[in-house]
């Protein structure tokens, strides 16, 4: 008997690896196949919060987790693609579309989860077309996830005639919290609330728990979901916390309001069929809470605003002077626009200022500040081409010009942002991980290179600010100086190969690309000046061409 128990526990805990296993594969390729169109749908949404909650219902059921929803939703919302209000609607449709799996589960499938997997695996191994090998993949996760329901079923079989085990469960049966405590754990560990229903349907099927004893487990795997997104939503910006506290406070709110009505519920659906049961009361109770909590959305999301404001450091770079109420005044609009600019502009030029700092020595903090900085020109970068874009076509035609000209500088900004973030900072971590120096001459080359591009940099921004023609001018001297001073330096690294000079063989690429970058920075940001000497040239600055 002993040996026989030890094999029923080791078959039911592999039954529920398979179970996560399976599940976690389908999600994945699932994913895979949607993410694209996912994304583009979910940066596209209506103001309506209905369509959000049958979107919601529709991911989940299309991905088969909602906890891999849940934490899409968190970082679209740390990147501010959609608003805490939208996301909400959202999280009320997840909850409802995640019961799909569980009503799956209870229809007497598991058997065929070995030769669903089999086949699908067939298939898989010989093609070689991605979409299709994809398909496949997802279609042996759910074989695994149905095998794996069936290893459950065995070992709990196996476990009924284990005292040790009912005792376990007689425990959990006399004191409801303690089983919704565990299975609150047991899906946060898992990161799938389907796995926790599905394995109470299994008990429940075996008589080893009751329909009225697996609504707590019910209870416990929708509070436990709220795991994925609360550590989804760790290191990130005050948006993410607030779209993850926002879930758990949903779920919480849905257990303690369904908590004293547990006894009616389950009257009401119990039909006599334990697995059925389990399924339709899991579905019926998301689905009444998704509907009590709907019209107060927008109550919910400010109550969670207030719940979770942005740090000090988090306002100073969130927007300031964004106001869409007056999208109905294309003066404001622009002058708002233009203020708001003028913020991300400082950002990108004090990126621009530190970026040579990086290559002189190791200095990881001031590479996570880069970082950062970066990423707050991204988000003001998306907020201001937003916030334009949505009065352009309706404003008239001068205020137009000035709306694209600001949408075009914003672009060049984040643009030269992006090329200290991704070039210059990949090439200082690329010297150091390598242990390399830039000889003495080469050195002396960047600083100079690095100066004359951050000078430039502030002149284009006064020039953008005072919509000056003899400053354009001056910029675009200066920018044809760097260029002569950019090839310069590059014959005066040539030279120094020549000569064998080892700091400049071992950093020659670097150095190269180095120079490459400043000089595409000043590109980016002097592309604006032209369009002020288009009609006046009265220094004959421009060629023939521009």
């Amino acid at each position: 008997m002993e040996m026989d128990a030890h094999s029923s526990l080791v078959l039911t805990i592999a039954g529920v690896a398979f179970f996560v296993y399976g599940i976690g594969i389908a999600s994945e390729n699932l994913q895979k196949l949607a993410a694209d169109r996912i994304r583009i749908i979910l940066s596209t949404f209506t103001k309506r919060p209905i369509w959000g909650v049958l979107f919601g219902i529709s991911l989940t059921m299309i991905l088969q987790s909602s906890g891999a929803v849940t934490s899409m939703l968190v970082g679209l919302g740390s990147a501010r693609v959609v608003t805490l209000a939208q996301v909400m609607s959202l999280i009320l449709g997840a909850a409802v579309g995640t019961t799909f799996t569980v009503q799956l589960l209870s229809f007497n499938i598991a058997q065929y989860g070995l030769p669903i997997f089999a086949i699908c695996f067939f298939f898989y191994f010989l093609s070689r077309k991605r979409v299709f090998r994809t398909t496949m993949a997802a279609l042996m996760g759910f074989g695994l996830l149905f095998w794996g329901l069936e290893m459950v079923r065995v070992g709990t079989e196996g476990l009924s005639h284990f005292q040790q085990f009912a005792g376990f469960l007689q425990i959990l049966k006399d004191n409801p919290l303690y089983a919704l405590g565990i299975a609150a754990a047991l899906t946060g560990v898992v990161q799938s609330s389907a796995v926790t229903i599905g394995l109470a349907m299994t008990l429940a099927s075996h008589g080893l728990l009751s329909t009225p004893d697996t609504i707590y487990w019910i209870f416990g795997a929708n509070i436990g979901t709220t795991a994925t997104a609360l550590i989804a939503s760790t290191g990130g910006n005050y948006v993410g916390r607030q779209v993850a506290w926002a879930h758990c406070f949903y779920k919480v709110a849905g257990v303690l309001m369904f908590y004293p009505l547990s006894g009616i519920l389950v009257e009401a659906l119990s039909t006599g069929n334990p697995n059925h049961d389990v399924a339709n009361i899991n579905t019926v109770y998301n689905l009444i809470a998704a509907l009590i909590f709907y019209p107060g959305i927008k109550q919910g999301a400010a109550l969670v605003e207030r719940f979770f404001p942005p740090s000090e450091s988090e306002k100073e770079y969130s927007v300031k002077f964004l106001n869409k109420d007056d999208w109905h005044n294309p003066s404001v609009v622009v002058a708002h626009a233009e203020r708001e600019l003028l913020r991300m502009a400082d950002i990108t030029l004090s990126m621009i200022d530190d970026s040579l700092k990086p290559f002189r020595k190791e200095n990881p903090e001031l590479v996570q500040s880069l970082r950062k900085r970066d990423d707050h020109v991204d988000l003001l970068a998306r907020e201001l081409n937003l916030y334009l874009a949505k009065n352009c076509d309706h404003a008239p035609g001068p205020y137009q010009i000035q709306m694209l000209s600001l949408m075009s500088f914003t672009a060049d900004l984040e643009a030269a942002a992006d090329v200290v973030d991704n070039q210059l900072l990949e090439l200082a971590e690329k010297k150091h991980h390598l242990k390399l120096e830039f000889s003495e001459e080469g050195w002396k080359d960047l600083v100079e290179i690095s100066n004359a591009v951050s000078q430039i940099s502030s002149m284009s921004v006064v020039c953008f600010q005072r919509q000056d023609k003899d400053l354009a001018a001056k910029i675009v001297f200066h920018k044809r100086n760097v260029r002569k001073l950019e090839k310069r330096m590059r014959e005066s690294h040539m030279v120094r190969l020549v000569k064998g000079t080892p700091e400049s063989v071992n950093t020659s690429s670097i150095h190269l690309d180095v120079l490459g970058e400043y000089r595409r920075i000043v590109g980016l940001m002097s592309n604006h000046v032209y369009s002020h000497l288009k009609d006046t040239d009265r220094y004959n600055i421009l060629p023939r061409g521009e």
